[in-house]
Formats: structure tokens, sequence, C-alpha cells
């Protein structure tokens, strides 16, 4: 991985946010790629529930300031950094007053999927690659995790598709167990669509719920990795149906040596 630059995308990142299957990951990964010499960079939304103070998270004015339209609405996107001291790895946070200052994740206090789920996905995708330009920096590949950033794939091989700066871009999707009931509202198609990416492109999200979020991710992306054992059948069959490199789930002891040798051979091959 030696000078590689991976840019890791994700919708929950330990220390940030509670651990669990997609957050412990979304950290070891990168943690990985830093110990043999990649070159990273981490993106998530900052969700109002991320204590700033403790973490330590500044905005920084020279990124931000940027609106993104969504859905016909300018969106002020705001980008705060924070480092991760014992790794010494500094994380990119996507922020919006309207989509991210509530105090909880994807659901309401009664559990109930936030209306605007969508648009929040679109925002975070779209502010991840803005942010990327003005950095100025070419990713080898763009590694996904976690169902909210599930639209990046779609909107790097669609929407940007003639951003030269991803041109070469490999785009990596990591596939975990089903994370949420129910669906995101029906128009996200229209709202995807207001983008100019034909509805023909994406008639899976009809009914955008969890397995038909990560089809549409795993279909525009150029490689998978199964991240969880329990991966839904009804998602598993659209995977074995691809024809594009699939690494088979590896269990977190076992994964740096797996996750780089596939990075190198199937990914960047």
């Amino acid at each position: 991985m030696n000078g590689k630059k991976i840019l890791f995308v994700s919708s929950e990142l330990v220390p940030y946010l509670p651990e669990n299957e997609v957050s412990l990951m979304s950290y070891e990964t990168p943690r990985m790629v830093n110990s043999k010499g990649g070159q990273i960079r981490i993106f998530m939304p900052r969700y109002g529930n991320i204590n700033e103070r403790r973490h330590q998270l500044h905005e920084v004015i020279r990124l931000s300031g940027m609106n993104l339209v969504i859905n016909d609405m300018d969106m002020p996107l705001i980008i705060k950094v924070a480092s991760i001291p014992r790794e010494r790895i500094q994380v990119y946070f996507i922020d919006n007053e309207e989509y991210f200052k509530r105090k909880s994740t994807f659901t309401d206090e009664n559990g109930n999927l936030f209306a605007d789920n969508d648009q929040r996905a679109i925002f975070f995708a779209k502010g991840v690659v803005e942010t990327v330009k003005k950095l100025n920096w070419t990713p080898d590949i763009i590694h996904v995790h976690g169902w909210l950033a599930s639209l990046l794939p779609l909107y790097l091989k669609k929407y940007y598709a003639d951003e030269p700066l991803f041109g070469d871009s490999k785009i990596v999707t990591s596939v975990y167990g089903k994370a949420f009931d129910g669906a995101l509202d029906k128009g996200i198609i229209k709202r995807i669509g207001f983008d100019g990416i034909e509805a023909d492109q994406i008639t899976s999200l009809e009914n955008p719920d969890y397995n038909n979020l990560l089809k549409v991710a795993v279909d525009f992306s150029d490689a998978v990795i199964l991240a969880s054992e329990e991966i839904p059948d009804e998602l598993q069959n659209h995977i074995s149906n691809l024809e594009k490199p699939v690494l088979p789930y590896v269990a977190l002891q076992e994964f740096e040596e797996a996750y780089a040798n596939f990075y190198n051979t199937e990914v960047l091959k």
C-alpha cells in the first residue's frame, strides 16, 4: 500500500460514534493502510450527537462556504476536521445545519427513520466529492462504508463522470448486514433525477430499502467487500451475479492482509 492514496467515506466511525461493525471497520481499514505507508483521507457526516468539544472539531473555512443544490434547494456545506490522536489520522466531517444538527444519526427518538435521510445521503455524497475536488487530491481507491454513503458510487459514475480528478479512481463498497427496517422516502428517484441521473439507472430505488440502496452502491462500484458474516440473501444473490471482484467475509483478526491483497491484486490490477 506504500504511496497509494485511499479515500475512505463512511456513515459511521469510532471514536466519534458508538462501536458497531461499520464504525469499527471504518476505523480499522484506514488505520491498516496508514500503517502500511498509504496516504488516506476519511470523510463522515458531522451528526449532532458528536461531541465537538471533546473531539476537538473545528471548521475549515477555506473548504466551507459552498452551496450544494439538493432537490432545487441551496444547502450550505460546512467542513470540519478533527484528528484521531493515537493514530495521527485526520477526519473530515460533512456538515449542514438542516441535515445534521439533530442529536441522533439516522432515526428519531421513536426509532423511525428520518424522512429526509435520502436528501442527507445525496448531500453527503456531493459534499465529499466537492471537498476532495477543493483539496485537489486524486485517490487511487475510494472505499465506501455504511448505507448513508451508498449513493457515492452512483454519483461518481454518473453525476461526476467527467470529473478528471476521479478518472482513474477505483470504487470499493463494503457491504454489511441489514442496518434498518423500512425504507427511505420514495421521492429519492425524483431527487436523484434532479441531478440528471436517469430513473432507469436506479430502478431498484422504487423501493428504497436497505437491500436496494446497497444494490445501487455495488452496481456502480468496481469491487465489493463482504464485511459481515450475515448478508441478506437478496443482496448476497445480487452480488453473486456481478462480474466484478468480490472479497468474501474475513474476520477482524485476519482482515489486514486480506484487504491489502484485495486492493493490490484485484482493485488496482
